[in-house]
């Protein structure tokens, strides 16, 4: 009978805790957030074109590309890809985002592609690559949009964040909304 009232009472408590507190806590934390818990939005002339934290598909030649994603973009289907890397389907795929950045990108070798713009993110929907991800596709940039490859580079290293903890990263969609600002 005492262990079941002391089992009463720490469920109580955890219920209190988890049930009210934690939601109460977060939802205030989220509230002093950029976004202010609904999200950082992205805006063009004032209308959203995005969220700074959801990846965004990005395919023509004048804009940088996203990091590949398992799920389409579609931020509802959140997931990686669950193939491990002998998959054959898993390395078919990875060869022929790799076979589709040379065509674009016939001035690289295959060593210097990054990881990160040939296999999907772990959610499908990254919002960021590497900065070497961004290095190697200034010069495509640049030609399509017949800019200097010096200032789009500048502008891929304005956009370079670089956190408290983990690597350096660049937004794509803030660095290309930056870039169809650019004259």
């Amino acid at each position: 009978m005492k262990t079941l009232i002391q089992s009463i009472r720490l469920t109580l408590v955890l219920t209190v805790l988890l049930c009210i507190a934690y939601p109460i806590i977060i939802a205030f934390a989220g509230k002093l957030s950029k976004g202010k818990g609904d999200g950082e939005t992205i805006t063009v002339n004032g209308k959203v074109v995005g969220y700074a934290a959801l990846g965004q598909k990005f395919d023509k030649p004048q804009y940088f590309w996203s990091r590949p994603s398992a799920v389409g973009y579609n931020a509802a289907g959140s997931a990686g890809s669950n193939k491990g890397p002998s998959n054959p389907d898993y390395l078919k795929d990875v060869s022929n985002r790799i076979d589709t950045l040379l065509k674009y990108h016939p001035y690289l070798k295959r060593s210097e592609i990054p990881a990160d713009m040939v296999t999907a993110s772990g959610s499908g929907l990254d919002p960021d690559i590497s900065p070497a991800a961004a290095q190697i596709q200034v010069k495509r940039v640049a030609q399509y949009r017949k800019l200097d490859e010096q200032k789009v580079a500048a502008l891929v290293a304005n956009h370079t964040e670089k956190p408290m903890v983990g690597p350096a990263k660049v937004n794509v969609l803030k660095l290309n909304v930056a870039l169809d600002k650019l004259k």
